[in-house]
């Protein structure tokens, strides 16, 4: 089975909603996540598509690409030993200066594809190795981990990601939106918008088609300069390694035409943010696990959707530290409506139909987690989803009754009187949350404590900082 045909049979299954294929793997220890080319095959494929170099790539704790440039003819280095790096040098690794081994990265060979905008390039996800063993504190391996016991049931974790960005240029200092025409007060799927930012779009989009990622629609959202590329969904390890190799080639390729890709969570405070919205399913290989068309609460789910769902909301303090990870995040996660007359970021712990303004939505037969952003780990984030629902489904937690009616309209005491709780509103308050929270950091074992206290410097050096608003409301006024 190729990946083409396993991306065309999810795309069938998304579109019914019922059955999934069966994805050929072993174990998430090794390099088992799909059909791998042999190295003979491998070096036949990297010779006709002229690669010179191949990107040994992996993330750091922010969810950043790292890379070394590997020459072709070290391809068998790259997937046995490893390209080695100085963990010391990159955030979040655990490793000191005075560690006695290398970070090396272990390239993934199911991952190998050509770099459409990088000409002569290859790139392969990679797992974090110290001392020949997976290093727990490599973000890929983390979610392996949890994917490990999702596996043990006989279970296949599908997500699709929705990313947003802001597509923008410096005009004397200032940024503003790509396109200067694009400054309409509600531009959501506004045709001239999208349009004349076709050449980005479509470079982009037929990069990411030509590696096999299957993107199926492109749209205009509701800021200035803000557009949302979607792509078939997918298992979640091969799901956070697109949306990497996304941002990847979406920096790149704006860069090349004098422009700014940002995954920003809240660039500008008057317009909707960046989030990630993350959809969801388990499948046995054979069927959608998280379907019941008998569903009482008309939502298609089955219990077993209930009660992840019921573990996404009893955990998602925590998950806002994970998926909202940066000050910035909170800006985006506000009470209230945007000045556009529309936000599509949650505000509450909640689920609903098909309602837009919860944290969780369930548009039939999946879940929506509406929670991640643009700042977002995508292999720590699933992680951490992974365990909260698991938590949920071990405990068979109920999440109660679908909530149907408007967030946005209802008052507080309307909200209490139902029992739904605030998402924390700063990053300080969502990392005091996954600092009590077990589950959630045991998820992500000993990164959890470099992922706290990178976090916390963050918080205090924003603290520190004078802001120009500070200046304005403060300086002549005493």
């Amino acid at each position: 089975m190729t990946w083409e045909v396993v991306r065309s049979d999810l795309m069938r299954c998304h579109e019914s909603g019922s059955e999934q294929p069966a994805i050929k793997r072993s174990t998430y220890k090794g390099h088992t996540k799909g059909e791998m080319m042999k190295p003979t095959e491998a070096k036949k494929y990297l010779k006709e598509h002229g690669v010179k170099y191949i990107l040994a790539q992996f993330v750091d704790v922010h969810g950043a690409a790292k890379a070394k440039s590997v020459p072709v003819e070290h391809y068998d280095t790259v997937i046995t030993d490893g390209a080695g790096f100085a963990g010391f040098a990159l955030a979040g690794m655990g490793m000191k200066p005075n560690a006695d081994g290398d970070f090396m990265a272990v390239g993934d060979p199911s991952t190998l594809s050509v770099v459409p905008w990088q000409p002569g390039y290859a790139r392969m996800a990679s797992d974090g190795h110290v001392h020949g063993e997976p290093w727990p504190h490599c973000s890929r391996v983390v979610l392996k981990s949890q994917l490990e016991r999702m596996e043990a049931k006989g279970w296949i974790f599908y997500t699709g990601m929705e990313p947003e960005f802001s597509l923008l240029r410096k005009v004397e200092g200032r940024l503003v939106p790509s396109e200067a025409s694009d400054t309409l007060a509600k531009p959501c799927y506004d045709y001239k918008g999208l349009s004349r930012s076709r050449a980005f779009l479509e470079r982009l989009a037929e990069s990411l088609r030509a590696v096999g990622i299957d993107v199926y629609q492109i749209d205009h959202e509701d800021a200035n300069g803000q557009f949302e590329i979607n792509y078939t969904y997918t298992d979640a390890l091969t799901s956070c390694d697109h949306y990497t190799f996304f941002k990847m080639g979406a920096a790149e390729i704006a860069a090349e035409m004098g422009l700014i890709c940002s995954f920003m969570p809240k660039p500008f405070s008057n317009r909707p943010g960046n989030g990630l919205h993350m959809h969801m399913s388990i499948g046995n290989g054979k069927k959608n696990l998280f379907e019941d068309k008998s569903d009482k609460r008309g939502l298609d789910l089955s219990t077993l959707a209930y009660h992840f769902a019921g573990g996404l909301l009893a955990h998602a303090s925590a998950l806002a530290a994970v998926c909202c990870p940066t000050v910035n995040s909170y800006k985006r996660l506000v009470v209230g409506r945007s000045l556009t007359g529309a936000t599509w970021a949650p505000a509450y712990i909640c689920y609903g139909n098909n309602n837009r303004s919860g944290m969780i939505r369930g548009p039939g037969g999946r879940l929506e987690l509406r929670l991640p952003d643009g700042s977002a780990n995508p292999y720590l984030a699933t992680a951490a989803v992974i365990a909260a629902g698991l938590d949920g489904i071990e405990r068979k937690l109920d999440p109660g009754e679908p909530v149907v009616d408007s967030l946005y309209e209802m008052s507080p005491a309307q909200l209490r009187k139902q029992g739904i709780r605030l998402l924390p509103q700063n990053l300080n308050e969502a990392l005091d949350a996954l600092e009590k929270d077990e589950v959630i950091k045991g998820a992500l074992g000993p990164l959890a404590n470099d992922f706290l206290e990178l976090k916390r410097m963050e918080w205090v050096e924003y603290m520190r900082h004078v802001s120009d608003w500070e200046v304005d409301q403060y300086l002549q006024f005493f």
